[in-house]
């Protein structure tokens, strides 16, 4: 399993990670951190490995072929790439950089043997201390949603282990899912309702999801300048008539379909006390609408926020 709590594995099911395998990558695989009560999901490993790596892809069509925004992404010398999970970012980020030096950091131990020489992985609990004894230059996160109990420490750590200059940036998604044409009534739709539960029970465990528009606040909060914040789309199928939405559409469908059963079961049934054939009713509805091209709907997938570190600290 990887990194993150069961949320940042139903985010990560819901929304893949990764590139050469639609391209190559999407998020499904789990992140169960170290939580007293800890919940197994049950799912496919390998499958979830593969939409991993479509969701990486899909943020690489998102964002027109770049791994992040961040105007110091290009020259950093020293980059962490916080719950790397299978390594896709951290790995192609490598190779398109062989100056830098590349860390990913995950507590599951499911990154490939072989690597660019420039890029390793260490299995380590984020919201532990830190131990790095040299600064970053560039500290990343994607999909992380639900996986920390505090984020405004995480965004603490990462600015401490920054050299002055340096940059963080999140990759996120925001829940629930959005309609700008009345096609999704938020009263009759069982996707809003399966959305609402999984939010109640991120809620319950004490990592709520769909937060990621409390970001760019949590990041200037912690000392970051100059701090911008992007928000992309993706829709729920192929219903855009824009060619790049229609793809992204098209490949999300499939993003979301292929986790829909496995992370509903698992916190549905252990989280919110539902049976079984209640859950799976659900989400034979919540199927059936996704692949009505009728429906508008869309996710606030890419909250992209990064801020830099100060060159110099504040004079008191």
């Amino acid at each position: 399993m990887c990194f993150e709590t069961l949320f940042a594995f139903i985010i990560n099911s819901l929304f893949p990670a990764l590139t050469p395998k639609i391209l190559q990558t999407s998020p499904l695989f789990s992140q169960l951190p170290s939580m007293s009560d800890q919940i197994a999901v049950d799912l496919d490993y390998d499958s979830a490995i593969d939409i991993v790596d479509l969701q990486d892809g899909m943020y690489i069509i998102t964002l027109d072929g770049k791994r992040a925004l961040n105007p110091g992404a290009d020259t950093a010398k020293r980059v962490l790439d916080l719950g790397t999970g299978t390594g896709i970012w951290a790995l192609e980020f490598a190779e398109e950089h062989p100056a830098a030096e590349v860390i990913g950091v995950d507590l599951s131990p499911i990154q490939p043997p072989f690597v660019p020489p420039n890029c390793s992985f260490e299995i380590d609990d984020l919201e532990k201390e830190w131990t790095w004894s040299r600064p970053f230059d560039f500290i990343f996160s994607r999909m992380m949603t639900g996986s920390f109990s505090d984020p405004e420490a995480i965004a603490q750590k990462a600015f401490n282990a920054l050299s002055p200059g340096g940059w963080y940036e999140i990759q996120d998604i925001q829940l629930p899912v959005f309609c700008d044409d009345g096609t999704l009534d938020p009263e009759t739709s069982p996707l809003m309702k399966w959305q609402e539960c999984l939010i109640e029970g991120s809620r319950k465990l004490g990592r709520p999801l769909g937060e990621s528009d409390k970001y760019k606040a949590i990041v200037e909060e912690a000392g970051f300048q100059h701090v911008a914040e992007t928000i992309y789309t993706w829709p729920t199928n192929g219903w855009p008539q824009d060619p790049k939405l229609k793809e992204l559409g098209k490949w999300n469908l499939i993003n979301f379909e292929s986790g829909l059963e496995g992370v509903s079961l698992a916190l549905f049934t252990r989280v919110l006390g539902w049976s079984k054939d209640q859950v799976l009713s659900l989400c034979a509805d919540v199927r059936t609408e996704l692949r009505n091209p009728k429906v508008h709907g869309y996710w606030k997938i890419s909250y992209v926020v990064y801020g830099q570190k100060p060159e110099k600290e504040a004079a008191w």
